[in-house]
């Protein structure tokens, strides 16, 4: 993961130093931070609280669907993926045709398949839409890194 990465998901999350629900109805802080039944979060968070939080939940993305990829990737490209899973959630990678797609070096049109992501709670949302075109992007801009 790379500070492309952070900056991407900081951008689209948002930052909220208290407990929302989010477009999917899930109680949610800091930047995009999905609180746990056990968890006891002191209120309100700071920025540099909840990037600390952030980091740590792209990591364990990062962990989790590292393993998935089995194709040489550039580390945008990672970045991207990383995003993308962090929103839309690992389970949903791992059972989407954008990572058999990667997988099966079908690059350009594993790129396209972001774009298909953009409805939470059954609505087609800008921002999901924004968010995608920039995970889009940033997969591009590593695909043509790389080769």
């Amino acid at each position: 993961m790379t500070p492309r990465c952070i900056e991407l998901v900081k951008h689209f999350e948002g930052f909220s130093p208290v407990p929302y629900l989010c477009p999917a109805g899930v109680k949610t802080i800091g930047y995009g931070h999905v609180i746990t039944s056990d968890e006891d979060i002191k209120t309100p968070l700071s920025k540099e609280e909840a990037e600390i939080i952030l980091i740590i939940d792209l990591l364990k993305v990062e962990k989790a669907i590292t393993p998935l990829i089995t194709v040489k990737i550039h580390p945008f490209m990672l970045d991207a993926l990383i995003s993308f899973s962090f929103n839309v959630g690992i389970y949903a990678f791992k059972a989407s045709t954008l990572r058999r797609k990667l997988n099966a070096q079908e690059y350009l049109e594993a790129a396209d398949e972001f774009l298909k992501w953009v409805f939470a709670g059954g609505r087609k949302l800008k921002g999901l839409i924004r968010r995608r075109e920039a995970e889009r992007g940033l997969y591009l801009e590593g695909f043509k890194l790389l080769f």
